[in-house]
């Protein structure tokens, strides 16, 4: 984790606000490792950077103004109010306010992704059972798949199944490290043992993979992230062929879109146990390899934009585009004024609020 004291700095390239002006949106950047969530907004021709403190934090869903995020124990879910968005300081500069309306605790599963599948249902990736979940208020999780190789139920990481594509509001890819049965199986052919496998057949579509995270379908096409080599990439679930689409500087996971741009959040791999011996760290020196979101134009490969952080944050877990939201907040601390003096009322209650 992050010392206390460690500054939070980063860098970024000119074309990032215009990148973000021009398709009138922000991004929602998760980090587990520095426990933080980070608004990225466009504010005079700069990238504005706003954090929010989270216990390790992961993955972020959003659905119609509805936010989801996965911590160490908990799912939060948070709600845009426009009219708390207008009452904060200074007047006229925030388009949307998430303010916390529930929270369901899960005990630690090392939740993964999260999703907002059909009739608003919410998916996440239970890693440490091995199992696509959802949930209700009796449970703390309610198991609805694992892989086929997975002979049971158990706290034990057996393949560390972690990414989750949804194809028209159901579950329909993922992606784990290691086609294994043993507790922390995964882990002794991390370099090239992962796959990106799909849910009804529970079929193998890709393997051979070095640790790949955040599948997407996307543009009638299925996206991924090989996060070992450092790469973009896209697959034919039909053939299983896949093809780099973009190779960028750091450990990519985290992925979402707008238009043609994919953003790819990058964690600055070190040296340890978890991350020796894959693709990146013999492709790019330690100093080469940095900590950030990258923007890419799917078209051709190249990046358009990035956000480097400098200090106080090595490794990224998840991004998530807020579309039509320009500078939205975020507020997450009981303390908080708006937070203890906004009240969300059924319209039928309102009858009886003076104007």
């Amino acid at each position: 984790m992050t010392a206390p004291d460690e500054p939070l700095r980063s860098v970024h390239t000119t074309s990032l606000p215009v990148v973000l002006d021009q398709l009138r949106l922000s991004l929602l950047v998760s980090t587990y490792q520095a426990g933080k969530l980070i608004l990225v907004r466009s504010e005079g021709g700069v990238a504005n950077t706003h954090f929010r403190n989270f216990q390790v934090p992961m993955g972020l869903a959003l659905d119609r103004g509805r936010l989801a995020v996965g911590t160490r124990s908990a799912v939060w879910e948070y709600r845009d109010q426009p009219a708390a968005a207008a009452r904060l300081e200074p007047t006229g500069r925030h388009d949307a306010c998430f303010l916390p309306r529930e929270a369901h605790f899960t005990g630690h599963i090392a939740i993964h992704e999260v999703a907002f599948g059909s009739g608003g249902e919410l998916w996440a990736v239970n890693t440490r059972f091995s199992c696509l979940c959802t949930f209700d208020r009796e449970h703390s999780f309610v198991p609805r798949w694992r892989p086929p190789f997975v002979s049971a139920l158990t706290p034990e990481d057996r393949c560390h199944l972690n990414g989750l594509a949804l194809v028209d509001g159901k579950p329909r890819f993922v992606t784990a490290l290691g086609v294994t049965d043993t507790p922390g199986g995964w882990r002794a052919d991390k370099a090239r043992g992962g796959v990106l496998m799909e849910v009804l057949s529970g079929r193998v579509v890709a393997s051979g993979l070095s640790m790949p995270h955040s599948p997407r379908w996307y543009d009638g096409r299925l996206w991924f992230l090989e996060s070992g080599a450092g790469t973009l990439s896209t697959c034919d679930p039909a053939t299983g062929w896949t093809e780099v689409v973009a190779h960028v500087p750091g450990f990519t996971r985290g992925l979402d879109f707008a238009g043609p741009l994919a953003f790819i959040g990058l964690s600055q791999v070190r040296e340890t146990a978890v991350f020796s011996g894959i693709p990146i760290t013999e492709r790019l020196p330690v100093e080469e390899r940095v900590c950030g979101m990258w923007v890419v134009d799917t078209r051709t490969g190249q990046t358009v934009a990035f956000l480097r952080f400098e200090s106080g944050v090595q490794e990224v877990f998840a991004v998530l585009a807020l579309p039509g939201m320009r500078f939205p907040e975020l507020l997450n601390e009981e303390q908080d004024e708006t937070v203890s003096n906004s009240f969300v009322l059924p319209d039928e209650a309102l009858a009886d609020v003076p104007r």
